[in-house]
């Protein structure tokens, strides 16, 4: 039966079915409703417009490589997956943080290098009840003010810095309270004071690492309820972030490691590669020259000479037989060539391996000069006859 539409026609048809196939919610359109009606009376589904969705891309296929040499490294595509996947936030709570505040010089502390005089360190403790009963009243600047003139009096006692830091931390100034509880740590390395309220300025400012070693130090060295709470409040972030940068070094150690392999790998395959190229040149290169065992000769003459076939032919030939030399007296490339070698080998006791040729030490001539000639005889000898 022969078909009742044109090629034209059917190339369209063609086209049409192709885009209704790679999006068939297109059939739900007003206009396209007699062809779904068709589809469904033999018996097919059209999708709904929520129920669809397309198809995953297919994968493009990659080049191959020319060469061994343009093949990736053998972890980059694992190494990639690593690199790209995201890190996991860390949940981190840090409701209380408040803004780095900034340390100046108005923060005096004093000169440790000073001596002070019993008169000075009585009237130091006496301003120090005075900046104690201020900030039990909560004036804190007053607080600071007095503790820094018990300072400047006596500015070796640690606990006046540390109970400054203490009223700094109640002005919200987390930095100057670290600077106080340095100082004081420096003078007392055992100050509980000092550890207790630097681990809370660390949790102001949002270092919970910090802040825990602090508070645990602090608790250690003298328990207080107080600086026990606010581990407690610290050390869930600290366990975060403590897991966190464990396995970031590990990731980091696992990656050095690959490197480091892959290195090795290249070095080792580059070796093999040197190898094989030393190889594939030495064969290139004139090196038995017969029977003479790889005797080198670095007489750039004769390696020049070698390189024409006919006259390395000539030269396997007389070192297999000695006495075919005679076959190419004529000929001046060989004996040349000849001439050379025996030159080179002079002194040496023979040539060993050139097998019949005897103690070559300087060429003989085999019955011709150098050039390969008769050998003519200076004296006369009367054979008799006239």
């Amino acid at each position: 039966m022969a078909c009742p539409i044109n090629e034209e026609e059917l190339k369209k048809l063609k086209v049409f079915v192709d885009v209704c196939s790679a999006n068939p919610v297109l059939l739900n359109l007003p206009q396209l409703s007699f062809f779904k009606a068709f589809i469904e009376k033999m018996g097919g589904r059209v999708p709904s417009d929520s129920s669809f969705s397309p198809p995953p891309p297919q994968p493009q296929p990659q080049p191959a490589a020319a060469e061994a040499d343009s093949e990736p490294d053998s972890f980059s595509e694992s190494e990639e997956k690593i690199e790209s996947e995201p890190e996991s936030d860390i949940d981190i709570d840090r409701e209380g943080c408040v803004e780095p505040d900034t340390v100046n010089d108005t923060q005096k502390m004093g000169d440790v290098a000073k001596t002070p005089t019993e008169e000075e360190q009585d009237q130091a403790s006496d301003i120090r009840a005075k900046a104690n009963s201020a900030y039990s009243q909560q004036n804190f600047d007053e607080a600071i003010s007095l503790y820094t003139d018990a300072i400047q009096l006596n500015p070796t006692n640690a606990l006046f810095y540390a109970k400054r830091g203490q009223a700094f931390l109640k002005l919200s100034r987390p930095n100057a309270c670290i600077k106080d509880c340095n100082r004081a740590l420096e003078l007392n390395c055992d100050s509980a004071a000092a550890y207790k309220f630097r681990g809370r300025a660390n949790r102001l400012l949002g270092n919970w690492e910090d802040s825990a070693k602090d508070l645990r130090q602090a608790c250690k060295i003298d328990f207080d309820e107080e600086a026990d709470e606010w581990l407690r409040e610290v050390t869930p972030n600290a366990k975060k972030i403590e897991v966190h940068r464990v396995k970031q070094e590990r990731r980091k150690a696992e990656k050095e490691l690959r490197e480091r392999q892959e290195r090795v790998k290249r070095a080792q395959k580059a070796n093999e590669k040197a190898k094989a190229k030393a190889s594939k040149q030495a064969k290139k290169e004139p090196s038995g020259m017969g029977g003479m065992g790889g005797m080198p000769f670095s007489n750039p003459e004769i390696l020049e000479a070698f390189k024409d076939p006919e006259v390395s032919a000539a030269f396997q030939d007389i070192m297999t037989n000695p006495g075919n030399i005679m076959k190419y007296q004529n000929n001046p490339k060989v004996m040349k060539l000849v001439t050379l070698v025996g030159q080179s080998m002079g002194g040496m006791g023979g040539m060993g391996g050139m097998g019949g040729m005897g103690g070559m030490g300087g060429m003989p001539n085999f019955g011709g000069d150098a050039t390969g000639g008769p050998k003519r005889s200076t004296d006369f000898q009367d054979d008799g006859l006239d």
